[in-house]
């Protein structure tokens, strides 16, 4: 019987395309933090500490095997100087584009780390983490590609035309993005994160041509991920990523996140050995779920993906939405013990 690891030790030997003790699972709960504690989404957002400890109740809950310092994704569009809109039971989201021309690009101010004080909450709740799990869990950061930020920033339609039509600036753009999302992630590594999640759903190919992702999205993450000190894990949100896998992993990336549009399976032979896959619920779907659908779904992930290594199951999104109900992540949580236990015997 294979001996009970940490939750770092298993993650680790997942990384390593060995199979641990039994397959980690990254519930990314970011806003049910608030649920577990009793609070509104902006009130539980206003602290460091509230945040840290709904992920601690979180982690023992249900079992998590890391602990998630993302507060909202639109998090870095107010650093920039964006307003975030807040509602009852719903992720925190962008307000109006900062960018409403894109002859502002030339003037825009990339901001300070340390005097952006949403960020610096973040940091601090990075800390509290570390200090908490110490080298028992994960603590894992997030940062938005610099390729994909500009969505937030100035609005999709006005991002495609700079994009196809304004070379100069789409460049200048890029050097401030990047400069930003280095300094960002390697903040969060100081303060604590064992890993950075670079979500970049522009570079998906059911958003962009693959051809135009290899002179943009590929070689802005080939650069901004060398310079980042620690381990990286892509991630194209709720995007697919089958046809540039391969170029995903020049990339220097440790994994790739998945989605539920794609077949795990075949995901799984082409990174198999190379890097860590991380998918694939559906956490829409999860919504809708009984028990016996939420088997269904995390059987056929682990059958198709689970042997020799390599597999995180999480959610093919940065959060899972406040209707999924605790019933069924309780559920989730014991069918990944239950089935994803190794040797996968039961699995023909």
């Amino acid at each position: 019987m294979t001996k009970m690891m940490t939750s770092l030790t298993r993650v680790l030997t997942t990384l390593q395309h060995k199979e641990p003790d039994k397959i980690p699972l990254f519930l990314f709960l970011s806003m049910y933090g608030a649920k577990e504690l009793g609070m509104s989404i902006k009130e539980y957002y206003s602290k460091p500490e509230y945040v840290a400890k709904g992920q601690l109740n979180i982690r023992e809950k249900y079992h998590n095997d890391c602990v998630y310092t993302l507060y909202y994704i639109a998090i870095e569009f107010e650093a920039w100087g964006g307003k975030v809109v807040f509602r009852d039971k719903e992720a925190p989201n962008a307000g109006e584009p900062i960018i409403k021309r894109c002859q502002q690009i030339e003037t825009l101010t990339v901001p300070e780390i340390k005097d952006t004080p949403c960020l610096v909450k973040v940091l601090k709740t990075t800390e509290i983490l570390k200090e908490k799990v110490g080298h028992e869990v994960p603590v894992i950061g997030v940062v938005i590609s610099p390729f994909s930020l500009p969505i937030m920033q100035m609005g999709f339609d006005k991002y495609i035309q700079l994009l196809y039509e304004e070379d100069n600036l789409f460049k200048i753009l890029m050097k401030k993005n990047e400069a930003h999302c280095i300094k960002w992630a390697n903040a969060q590594i100081e303060a604590g994160a064992t890993a950075i999640i670079y979500i970049d759903p522009v570079s998906s190919p059911m958003i962009i041509p693959k051809q135009l992702y290899k002179e943009t999205g590929f070689e802005i993450a080939q650069r901004t991920i060398a310079k980042i000190n620690g381990p990286v894990i892509t991630h194209f949100g709720s995007s697919g990523c089958m046809s540039i896998v391969e170029d995903v992993m020049k990339t220097k990336t440790v994994g790739i996140g998945t989605t539920e549009l794609e077949d795990i399976g075949s995901i799984k032979r082409k990174c198999k050995g190379k890097i860590c896959i991380t998918g694939n619920l559906n956490e829409i779907e999860m919504c809708r779920w009984d028990k016996a659908a939420a088997e269904k779904n995390l059987k056929e992930i682990i059958a198709k993906a689970g042997h020799g290594g390599g597999l995180i199951i999480t959610n093919s999104q940065a959060e899972i939405p406040w209707q999924v109900s605790e019933e069924i992540l309780s559920h989730i949580s014991e069918v990944v013990r239950k089935w994803g236990k190794y040797p996968l015997d039961w699995i023909d």
